[in-house]
């Protein structure tokens, strides 16, 4: 069996941050059982241990510490080569995937789409919708080369510029006892059931749940992996749910009301991509977007 890049990339992780559990939720936005499963792969392709584990510590062994320049060299030259075929291709084939987690809207796709074939002619765009179990929309597993997104995005390896800033928002089933209310203050939203990003969104499950602006815990009553999840599961009843301004009329229905929040910070969006991917393409994009939002007017809140 060859060694896949991947291994390579999972080895690192678990090398920095000498943490599985880090190394898994942090960097990698991964189950550490399934980390764990691969390191162990490794290991036996390898024939040696490469680390050395205990309950409480991560180490590397004489084998992991040997191998560690290398497989950082050999990512690096990795991402330097795939850049430099992305280079190459010409714009008349150039395709540039976008992650997003919850419907852009906005008339941004339109105005964003128009500009990028001005400024890069050829260029097309890809979109992918991503699961919010995965804060980075894309961009960590390389399955995006850009991403439009909700601030806060993990730190390390991601740059960002803010598109957009709306207030938060909340979404109420139909006959909520709090829906009569023209702005729902959040002292009174904040002891009612919320449904929350899976576990794995991080700093972005905390935002949603209001948590900068609480005292204590918010009460979980579903996960949803997906804006529409978390629509269906409001509707039915189970709970509440934060959200943009904006996406209160992208996501319209008539089983749910939606009201303004008052006390809470506003939401930011962002065009999102990897900390020195300077490709043409992306570029473009980031100046697109942020062309785009700039003729619009200043951000909201």
């Amino acid at each position: 069996m060859d060694v896949h890049l991947r291994d390579l990339r999972y080895f690192v992780a678990v090398a920095e941050e000498l943490s599985f559990t880090r190394a898994a939720t942090d960097r990698l936005f991964i189950s550490q059982p399934a980390l764990s499963k691969q390191i162990r792969r490794l290991e036996l392709e390898l024939r040696t241990s490469l680390f050395v584990r205990d309950r409480r510590t991560v180490a590397l062994t004489p084998a992991g510490s040997a191998l560690l320049p290398h497989a950082r060299r050999l990512i690096e030259e990795w991402e330097q080569a795939r850049c430099a075929v992305a280079d190459t291709v010409s714009a008349e084939d150039a395709v540039l995937t976008v992650g997003f987690q919850t419907s852009i809207g906005r008339g941004l796709i339109p105005a964003v789409t128009a500009t990028t074939g001005r400024l890069l002619p050829g260029l097309r765009l890809r979109f992918r919708q991503v699961s919010w179990a995965d804060p980075t929309a894309g961009l960590a597993s390389g399955d995006v080369d850009v991403a439009v997104a909700w601030l806060p995005v993990p730190d390390g390896g991601i740059s960002w510029k803010v598109i957009t800033r709306e207030d938060r928002w909340v979404a109420l089933p139909s006959g909520h006892r709090l829906a009569a209310l023209e702005v729902v203050p959040f002292a009174e939203l904040a002891g009612e059931p919320f449904i929350a990003l899976p576990p794995q969104a991080g700093a972005l499950r905390a935002f949603w749940l209001g948590e900068d602006h609480r005292e204590t815990p918010a009460r979980i009553a579903a996960v949803a992996e997906t804006a529409d999840e978390t629509f269906e599961a409001v509707a039915s009843g189970l709970g509440v749910a934060l959200l943009a301004a904006g996406n209160a009329e992208i996501y319209r229905r008539d089983d749910l009301v939606y009201r303004p929040v008052g006390g809470l910070s506003p939401s930011e969006l962002a065009v999102v991509w990897r900390t020195g991917d300077d490709r043409e393409a992306v570029r473009v994009f980031t100046e697109a977007c942020c062309l785009c939002t700039d003729a619009a007017g200043p951000p909201a809140g």
